[in-house]
């Protein structure tokens, strides 16, 4: 089955439901990347930060599948930062993924109280990067609106994707809405939350019974009601597939609405706040 395909700002389409490797051991990624694509996955998002772009390449290169029939999307490691460094970056991960270019390539986080909150000359590095040919796409990764001002107003370049934590606990809305509002496209991560909370509240296993579907399955759904990309992880083939069964049912505007009054705001955020993460590798 194929996935939906949504339009982005620069006349170019992402599917909407992809493979997320975070947290995937760069020892298993090639055989859950090959197991994805088995599957019907045609969307695979990794980072120079997970350590297993190597992994990818090589179930791409494994895989047969034709290269317009991928969308592989990549990110800019937080020591990377400096213009020169981050154009020397994605040639180093092009050689790990065994291709010629990206699809997209994002700048992981924006990292204001680094390199002397300077992000623009990044921004303006990825967009040199496209210009160059070696991403088609170029996006941003957990920006707040006032990251995402910043870099439109200096460059007039708007990002293809804003790539935020959300989940009915954390809807971010303030941040959804700023994302959409300068016409890029929400992409979802941690749909599923952290810890396995969502997937025992009682409005998920209410709706997950109503539609004889997991609660995995209604969280997804609601993330692609709403319009966002998702690329859910995981380490087995079966629960990569049930992720994967979600094309075939919907949820009523009602049983969104009921999800997303679940948001907690702040306190139910998961991930590292943006204004403040500041963790560079060694």
């Amino acid at each position: 089955m194929s996935t939906p395909r949504i339009d982005l700002n620069d006349q170019t389409a992402i599917p909407q439901f992809g493979l997320g490797v975070w947290q995937v051991p760069p020892a298993d990624t090639e055989r859950v990347v090959s197991d994805a694509f088995e599957i019907g996955y045609r969307h695979v998002d990794t980072a120079q930060m997970y350590g297993n772009e190597e992994g990818v390449g090589a179930a791409i290169a494994a895989s047969g599948l034709a290269r317009e029939d991928l969308y592989v999307t990549t990110k800019l490691n937080n020591n990377r930062h400096e213009p020169a460094a981050a154009k020397d970056s994605l040639k180093v991960s092009l050689d790990k993924l065994g291709l010629e270019k990206v699809d997209l390539f994002l700048i992981h986080w924006p990292l204001p109280t680094r390199y002397d909150g300077d992000f623009v000359s990044t921004w303006e590095a990825l967009i040199e990067l496209r210009e160059a040919g070696l991403t088609t796409s170029v996006g941003v990764s957990n920006f707040q609106p006032d990251h995402l001002d910043r870099i439109v107003a200096a460059t007039g370049v708007v990002p293809a994707v804003n790539q935020v934590e959300v989940h009915p606990y954390f809807a971010n809305e303030a941040v959804r809405a700023a994302t959409t509002g300068h016409g890029a496209h929400v992409q979802a991560w941690s749909p599923l939350g952290q810890g396995g909370g969502e997937l025992s509240d009682p409005a998920v296993t209410a709706l997950a019974e109503r539609h004889g579907r997991t609660p995995a399955q209604v969280l997804l759904r609601w993330a692609l009601d709403r319009g966002d990309i998702v690329f859910p992880k995981s380490l087995s083939k079966a629960r990569l597939a049930e992720n994967f069964d979600v094309f075939d049912f919907a949820l009523t505007a009602d049983e969104v609405a009921t999800l997303a009054a679940l948001d907690k705001g702040e306190a139910g955020r998961q991930g590292p706040n943006p204004d403040v993460f500041d963790w560079i590798p060694a």
